[in-house]
């Protein structure tokens, strides 16, 4: 490895350094990084056993999805198909919310990828709160550009194909004579529109603040403001952690989180997030644990019904069809037409149907076309795209047919920047000197998962007991796995002893993460929660999320309302 690798331009993806152009926006605006477990040693590896997990990790090059071909049938009665890799209980849509909830609450704009760095003195540009200042930035007098009166100014309207949506774009600026600021979106905090998804994410977001504003013309800003808050720390709680976590920790940790009780009957029972003084953002969560939401990555997204060709939206060509491309996109693409890559405008007619990715009136149990589209498993498996993050790749003009190398975006710089995520985490977590996550394990007082059961590959029953082992990677990790591989491998191995116990459901069965992972990830959100005096925890625990009669619990509900 050359001393180059020392020096890493900032980047969004897999390392702290994202979104550096971001102003603060008041004097509250920061908090700090800090551990949980502050008395385990850091663990170490070679760098070259770093790379090597990290391309073991990275599927082959999906030239397709890999769900069987679709039945020609109407959509009403098509087949529900369900992908080996796809996790039956999780949607697509908590893979992006996760991501949301990432930006809420972590940005670093001042540490590097592979240089080492305390975490005590690193610098949150966030509030470690869910507060939505992603969402708000610095509220109307800060940042009036953001606003119309107690509204937030929206984007373009956007189209399924030609049909009307309630989809809007962001708000983007427009400077011509400037192209390098030509479609930037105007919101408080930029990550949001690295992928077509999160940035549709964060504009119904929008469109949910301004139908409470109207709703509630008496309320002033910060009554709307607390009221979005609220609902989305609901969801958080109760959605988001319950369906990734299971629903067993959660209670753990928040007793009687569902009934009506005395505060200090239901105060959050944290075993190893407790912060000292203030809040802090824990790198064990950070650069490791909260990571697993990469695993989950699908290759291929549909965004809408409509939309039926590829390259030409109104019309596929036989080739697409034949290889299950029709009206579906890449995630990232060496393509920039054939990915939802993000960071300007993007076609009008790339509307989002949300129902296609939350169970919204039903839409879980649909087949065929209208089918909620699950996330990919929680596994030691990442999809090829993200082999080629765009901003250390580039992109080349589509030239149809469509072939698989040109799927395969070319790296800029591969040994200052590598373009594989999965390597990126590792090498991240090894600067932050974080522990292994057997020392994790042993510290939580769970099991560790032994060396001969720590996998790389997909979580499919009749694969992943053949798939490669970490320790033939390198014997530098026997007894001492990084812990963003761990917390995917312990989720796998978790579901596996669950799929093919008594009254498993083989490759249906549902993936969330294991011991050590749940623990990190539910008592950091629900510890930055109890630790905010405007939380709903702090101010109303019995609080429910109901609007004009109407229960808003989960994300999908919370949609379809914004939508209305």
């Amino acid at each position: 490895m050359s001393a180059g690798m020392n020096k890493l331009a900032p980047s969004n993806h897999g390392s702290g350094v994202r979104g550096d152009t971001m102003r603060r926006r008041s004097s509250m605006f920061e908090g700090r990084f800090g551990r949980m477990f502050r008395n385990l040693p850091p663990a170490a590896w070679p760098e070259d056993a770093l790379h090597a997990l990290g391309d073991a990790m990275l599927a082959s090059p999906e030239a397709t999805d890999t769900t069987p071909p679709l039945p020609k049938a109407s959509p009403e009665t098509d087949a529900i198909l369900q992908d080996d890799e796809e996790n039956s209980g999780i949607s697509a849509g908590y893979t992006y919310l996760g991501q949301f909830i990432d930006h809420d609450i972590t940005f670093d704009p001042a540490s590097s990828l592979q240089q080492q760095n305390d975490p005590d003195g690193l610098v949150d540009f966030r509030t470690p709160r869910l507060d939505l200042d992603s969402v708000y930035g610095g509220g109307p007098d800060d940042q009036p550009y953001m606003y119309d009166g107690k509204r937030f100014r929206l984007g373009r309207p956007l189209l399924e194909l030609d049909q009307p949506s309630p989809r809007r774009d962001l708000p983007r600026y427009d400077d011509p004579e400037v192209p390098s600021r030509a479609k930037r979106a105007l919101i408080g905090d930029p990550r949001n529109d690295e992928n077509v998804i999160v940035s549709q994410l964060h504009a119904t977001v929008l469109q949910f603040h301004n139908r409470l504003a109207d709703l509630n013309p008496g309320l002033a800003f910060a009554e709307v403001q607390q009221l979005v808050r609220w609902h989305y720390q609901w969801i958080v709680v109760n959605d988001f952690l319950v369906r990734i976590c299971g629903e067993e920790v959660v209670d753990e940790i928040l007793p009687y989180r569902q009934a009506a009780r005395p505060a200090w009957e239901k105060e959050p029972r944290l075993r190893f997030y407790r912060p000292r003084y203030d809040a802090f953002m824990p790198i064990e969560f950070s650069a490791a644990a909260y990571r697993f939401g990469h695993s989950m990555v699908r290759p291929i997204y549909r965004l809408n019904t409509e939309l039926h060709g590829g390259d030409n939206p109104l019309l596929a060509t036989p080739d697409e069809i034949e290889r299950g491309l029709q009206g579906r996109f890449f995630i990232f693409a060496g393509v920039q037409t054939r990915g939802l890559n993000g960071f300007g405008a993007f076609p009008q007619q790339w509307a989002i149907d949300w129902s296609l990715y939350f169970d919204i009136d039903g839409s879980g149990g649909r087949g065929g076309t209208r089918r909620v589209q699950p996330a990919y498993k929680i596994d030691t498996s990442l999809v090829n795209p993200l082999g080629f993050l765009p901003e250390f790749s580039k992109t080349v003009p589509a030239s149809p047919p469509l072939t698989v190398d040109q799927l395969q975006a070319k790296p800029v710089d591969p040994e200052r920047n590598p373009a594989n995520l999965a390597a990126r985490n590792l090498l991240r977590g090894m600067a932050m000197e974080l522990p292994s996550g057997q020392a994790v394990a042993d510290a939580m007082g769970v099991p560790c998962v032994p060396d001969e059961q720590l996998f790389i590959g997909k979580a499919i029953v009749d694969e992943l007991t053949k798939s490669p082992k970490l320790v033939d990677i390198d014997p530098s990790f026997a007894g001492s796995a990084p812990l963003w591989y761990y917390v995917l491998a312990e989720a796998q191995h978790e579901w596996l002893a669950r799929a093919t116990g008594p009254g498993g459901k083989g490759d249906a069965e549902p993936v969330r993460l294991g011991a050590v992972g749940r623990r990190i990830v539910a008592e950091t959100l629900i510890g930055l929660l109890a630790a905010d005096g405007r939380s709903y925890l702090r101010q109303n625990p019995n609080w429910q999320p109901v609007i004009a009669g109407q229960p808003i619990r989960t994300m999908g509900s919370l949609l379809k309302f914004a939508s209305g």
